[in-house]
């Protein structure tokens, strides 16, 4: 399921709002449809998580997985006797890092002080590839951990917009 198509939606659906108004009120639009369509992916991640646990419940043999792949959900279905295996240092000491869904949860802020030279270079590479500054920064610590995890076999991957939590 590619979550950016349901935020595109919205996104159109809020300029489509502020074209009734004046110049600032569609650049007030634009500017909040760029902030609000990372929460919304975030938001929708959520309720698909909530949704596959409940999904799972229902099944009972299997366990139903949301992924988060760029933009894309990607729905991976387990069963339960290979996921406690799995879970079981015991019997996979293989040194596995967690996966995005293990690491969900509440969504911290960070402050970051940038000398503007960069700040205004990381804009133009967020802009560039259609993303807010906030999501590419995301982004870029998620390209860096899954590097990092990579070379240790973790659990993250690189998708079509950029570094990614799998």
């Amino acid at each position: 399921m590619e979550l950016s198509e349901a935020t595109a939606r919205l996104r159109d659906d809020l300029r489509a709002a502020a074209a009734l108004g004046d110049e600032k009120t569609i650049a007030i639009a634009d500017a909040l449809a760029g902030a609000v369509e990372t929460s919304a992916q975030l938001m929708l991640l959520s309720a698909l998580s909530t949704f596959a646990g409940e999904v799972s419940d229902a099944l009972g043999d299997r366990t139903v997985h949301v992924e988060l792949h760029g933009t894309e959900a990607v729905v991976d279905v387990r069963h339960k006797e290979k996921e406690k295996s799995e879970a079981d240092p015991a019997a996979d000491d293989s040194g596995e890092h967690p996966t995005f869904e293990e690491l969900t949860g509440d969504i911290s802020r960070v402050t970051l002080r940038l000398v503007e030279q960069m700040k205004a270079k990381a804009e133009e590479a967020a802009a560039q590839s259609g993303v807010s500054l906030n999501s590419w920064v995301s982004q870029a610590v998620q390209g860096a951990l899954r590097d990092q995890w990579g070379s240790m076999g973790g659990g993250m991957g690189g998708g079509k917009n950029g570094p990614t939590w799998r």
